[in-house]
């Protein structure tokens, strides 16, 4: 009888909860590993990737999570400054006619 290993695949939504499952939970990367089913190896890689991408500074000195909050805050405040300018491109307009 032949060992035929195929490679187990899963999901990335499976990968970050058992992540989250770890982390958020305090469960120790065995303990995850035997509560999935999955070994402790594949729970304590994708932990230590989740952390490197998370917590690892980049060129600016900030992580990943802390360049996506900045993005997201910078795109809302782009977006309430168009609508400033153009409340004010109407207001100009308003004024200019009402000033013939």
């Amino acid at each position: 009888m032949g060992s035929s290993t195929t490679r187990q695949r899963f999901t990335q939504q499976f990968k970050e909860d058992a992540v989250q499952l770890a982390i958020e939970q305090g469960y120790s990367c065995e303990e995850t590993g035997r509560r999935l089913g999955v070994s402790a190896n594949n729970i304590s890689r994708w932990v230590r990737q989740y952390r490197d991408k998370s917590e690892r500074p980049t060129e600016s000195g900030l992580s990943h999570e802390q360049l996506e909050a900045e993005l997201k805050r910078l795109r809302k405040e782009n977006k309430r400054l168009e609508m400033e300018r153009e409340i004010l491109k109407k207001a100009t307009a308003f004024f200019a006619k009402e000033s013939n």
